[in-house]
């Protein structure tokens, strides 16, 4: 099974190339984010228990995460593998997702990491936010704390699996499909 962490700060994108990778080699994508709305959507258990956290205005803690990576592993075990957008966004979550794997005799294949420069991630940012209503994408000072908080808590995850071999720099600056084809020969090799 092809398993995928795809990694990148905000605006690097991540979206675009998983859409092409999901499409080209039928892998299932998991989006914390589209989880989160999914379980929210649909009251489950875990759902109410992430509700609960958000509603204090806390983070949604690992073990709720995890529980839904693993509900979705579990209902997708036919798959080609997954694609991982947006998570694990911490080492503690890297760690509890290599456990949680190891339980289904699945591991991580890889980490490709989109590598682009703070001046164009700002670029793309505003430009997305001209159209993508989100209003952390229509501000300097915002996309600069986002691009902060990735260098401060995200990025030590590239380390995490730097360690176990799986780490994959990808220069993500160029047109999508100069840049997907690079993307296409990484995970070829996987």
């Amino acid at each position: 099974m092809l398993n995928i962490v795809l990694f990148g700060p905000p605006g690097a994108g991540k979206g675009t190339q998983s859409e092409k990778l999901i499409a080209s080699r039928s892998l299932v994508h998991l989006s914390t984010g589209d989880l989160f709305r999914k379980h929210l959507n649909e009251g489950t258990p875990l759902g109410e228990k992430a509700q609960s956290f958000m509603d204090e205005g806390r983070l949604v803690p690992d073990e709720i995460v995890i529980g839904m990576v693993e509900d979705t592993i579990q209902n997708h075990m036919d798959a080609k593998g997954f694609i991982f957008d947006g998570f694990p966004r911490t080492v503690a979550q890297a760690e509890a997702l290599d456990v949680m794997l190891k339980n289904y005799n699945l591991g991580i294949s890889g980490m490709i990491s989109l590598e682009v420069p703070e001046p164009e991630l700002i670029s793309r940012l505003l430009d997305r936010g001209k159209t993508s209503g989100r209003v952390d994408d229509q501000n300097e000072s915002k996309i600069a704390v986002r691009i902060e908080e990735y260098q401060n808590k995200t990025a030590p995850v590239a380390d995490y699996y730097e360690r176990q071999g799986k780490f994959n720099g990808i220069d993500g600056v160029g047109s999508i499909d100069q840049i997907f084809e690079k993307i296409d020969s990484v995970v070829s090799a996987f």
